[in-house]
């Protein structure tokens, strides 16, 4: 009669602990492929770059706008 945990079938309790590790690695595939994915598409940089505050920011620091007019910008945006 076969039994699953048989020693004489070859299989044994090591089958279970090539399961774990396949399905272990397949998801260290997946969650590698995901981040490299979301690390170049995500747009982070650009993101900050383009927000309003920082905008009022760098145009201060320029001197295109006085402090009461960052100050104001900075108020109604938060």
């Amino acid at each position: 009669m076969f039994h699953m945990w048989d020693w004489s079938s070859g299989m044994g309790w090591w089958m279970g602990f090539g399961v774990i590790w396949m399905i272990l690695f397949w998801g260290a595939i997946i969650a590698l492929i995901v981040w490299v994915v979301k690390r170049f598409t995500s747009g982070s940089d650009s993101n900050r770059k383009n927000d309003p505050l920082n905008i009022a920011r760098e145009r201060y620091a320029r001197g295109d706008i006085t402090k009461e007019e960052y100050e104001q910008i900075r108020k109604t945006l938060l």
